[in-house]
């Protein structure tokens, strides 16, 4: 590799290499002059790998040459130029333009974080360039503060160093097995290979945005054991610098791929904030939702048997606490649908995502050296200790025979439900609630059921956490027009109601809609609730499940929801 002493050598006979101005994700990048056409260029010296024979080198190269030939072929005003590929003993070197400018990372440094106008317009330019870069099969995978260029005068916002990308369909230079990126802006699900998509640089942006506004990454921690279980496990919490684009940040920042927020809306919603200083809602997509591992049976990946840590038998086996909620109807909250994820205060997450997000970071763990058991196994604030997996109570497709009300274990009649019927199993920390209303779900422990009419509520303990259920016959439109015509009502039914979003899927192959919004709860005392909410029809009835939980406990709520939905069972 070059060294200061070698400025001023002329490779390919044409480019001469006058100062190093910087290392990118894979190499030198030296500032040189095009002999030929007279101009001022930047160009990345790729580093050989000595410990490579000489076939893996070549091979390694000739990865290198097709990864950024591909690049080269993308045009857009905010990727950086690679106006040419060319090997010099045996060495890749990649030509690009020169920009006179810093990096965002070196601009936050030296002047602080941007505000909100600022960061949507970056956030709007790099989003337009990732589109035209996944269009075209190419996959970023180091996007970062470091990776971004702004040009001196014109502000223009420039995505550089696809050295660690990755072409659709092609072996690549970084694929050897180990992790390539920086951990504080790699989504979750990259953290174990399970997948890598265009979703995962949408991660990383988000990740971005977050640094821009607030001067760091909202996964910034002192090891990289707590960056990965921060990135994996932790509730996410955006700076509050990020309130102005919130919706924006939060739906980049959805763990599951699935619903993440996609780069069209996206650059959407953050032009429309350019322009009217207003964050728009996201709008619901049109592609119909097929059923992901959240719609099948809970089971327990193998990969965390040995690493699953169980309370112990007199805990698991106890009666649920009653609670002293009051024994009138709970709060009106016409349609008040949530999903939720944990049990409540010190409740750690239980659901099957909880599990495979720990499968993920034990995977991840697994090439970092780091010891999973120890990040498996986390204080929560207070002194206790908590686990982040979890396994069914019983085996897959069996019951513990729970009928409401009654603790687990307890055994029922052979007459307390048709033959045919399976009961679902509930993962720790839930009871199989089996309802007399005609169905079987798995609440979290301590949560005690409340009738209202049609509805039947699951209350925790002062009532932090509601989840409800409403069985009718069908209705007009179906799910997706009870969902849409609720969420019209939304202001009249849920005070303050905001952020309402209705989303056409299916359900176990049957036809769906999932509601989700925001609203300021029923009192001043009760604050700001978000609520989920999943309708669908079958076998000619109509099922709606949802959860609501104050807006901080969101992934607590979004954990009981996905049980909820995930084990709900007719009866």
């Amino acid at each position: 590799m070059g060294t200061e002493g070698d400025t001023f050598r002329v490779i390919a006979g044409r480019y001469r290499l006058e100062a190093r101005i910087g290392r990118g994700g894979m190499g030198v990048v030296w500032r040189a002059t095009d002999q030929l056409l007279g101009r001022q260029v930047a160009v990345k010296e790729i580093p050989l790998d000595e410990t490579l024979s000489a076939e893996d080198a070549r091979l390694q190269r000739e990865r290198t040459l097709r990864e950024a030939g591909a690049v080269a072929r993308l045009r857009h005003p905010h990727i950086m130029v690679v106006h040419d590929v060319v090997e010099q003993d045996e060495r890749p070197y990649i030509v690009m333009e020169l920009i006179d400018g810093g990096s965002l990372a070196d601009r936050i440094s030296a002047d602080g974080p941007v505000d909100a106008a600022e960061a949507a317009r970056i956030g709007a330019d790099l989003l337009s360039a990732l589109r035209a870069a996944h269009a075209a099969g190419v996959l970023h995978r180091d996007i970062k503060p470091a990776n971004v260029l702004v040009e001196s005068g014109t502000g223009r916002v420039v995505l550089t160093d696809f050295g660690i990308a990755q072409v659709a369909g092609a072996t690549t230079l970084t694929e050897t097995g180990s992790f390539v990126g920086s951990p504080e802006y790699t989504a979750p699900e990259r953290m174990s290979g399970v997948r890598t998509g265009p979703e995962a640089d949408l991660w990383s942006l988000g990740a971005l945005l977050c640094t821009a506004l607030s001067g760091e990454s909202p996964f910034r921690r002192d090891s990289l054991g707590g960056i990965l279980h921060a990135v994996v496990i932790d509730e996410i919490r955006p700076p509050a610098q990020a309130a102005p684009l919130l919706p924006v940040v939060r739906g980049l920042l959805e763990r599951d791929p699935e619903r993440r927020l996609d780069a069209v809306e996206a650059e959407r919603m953050l032009r429309a904030f350019l322009e009217t200083g207003r964050t728009p809602p996201r709008r619901a997509p049109e592609r119909a939702y097929t059923p992901t591992e959240r719609d099948l049976p809970l089971r327990r990946p193998t990969s965390l048997r040995d690493l699953s840590l169980r309370r112990s038998a007199a805990q698991r086996d106890a009666p649920p606490a009653r609670s002293a909620t009051r024994r009138d109807s709970p709060p009106r909250q016409p349609q008040d649908p949530a999903t939720a994820t944990g049990g409540g205060p010190g409740t750690p997450a239980r659901s099957r995502r909880g599990v495979l997000m720990a499968a993920l970071l034990v995977a991840a763990l697994a090439g970092a050296g780091v010891s999973a058991a120890a990040l498996l196994m986390h204080g929560d604030g207070d002194g206790r200790t908590t686990t982040s997996s979890s396994a069914p109570g019983t085996p897959a497709g069996t019951s513990a025979r729970t009928p409401t009300g009654s603790s687990p274990g307890t055994p029922t009649g052979p007459s307390s439900r048709p033959p045919a019927v399976t009961l679902p199993s509930a993962p720790s920390g839930y009871r199989v609630a089996e309802d007399p209303a005609g169905f079987a779900l798995a609440v979290p422990d301590g949560f005690t059921r409340e009738p209202q009419g049609e509805r039947v509520f699951y209350l925790s303990p002062g009532e932090t956490f509601r989840l409800g259920v409403k069985v009718t016959d069908p209705q007009p439109g179906g799910p997706l027009g009870v969902m849409r015509r609720a969420h019209a009502k939304g202001p009249d039914s849920n005070p303050g109601y905001r952020a309402g979003r209705v989303t056409s899927l299916t359900h176990r192959g049957h036809p769906a809609a999932l509601w989700e919004f925001t609203w300021d709860g029923f009192s001043a005392a009760e604050g700001a609730r978000h609520t989920y909410d999943l309708c669908w029809e079958q076998d000619g009835r109509l099922y709606d499940v949802w959860v609501s939980a104050p807006v901080g406990k969101v992934r607590e709520a979004k954990e009981h929801f996905d049980v909820a939905v995930d084990t709900f069972t007719v009866t």
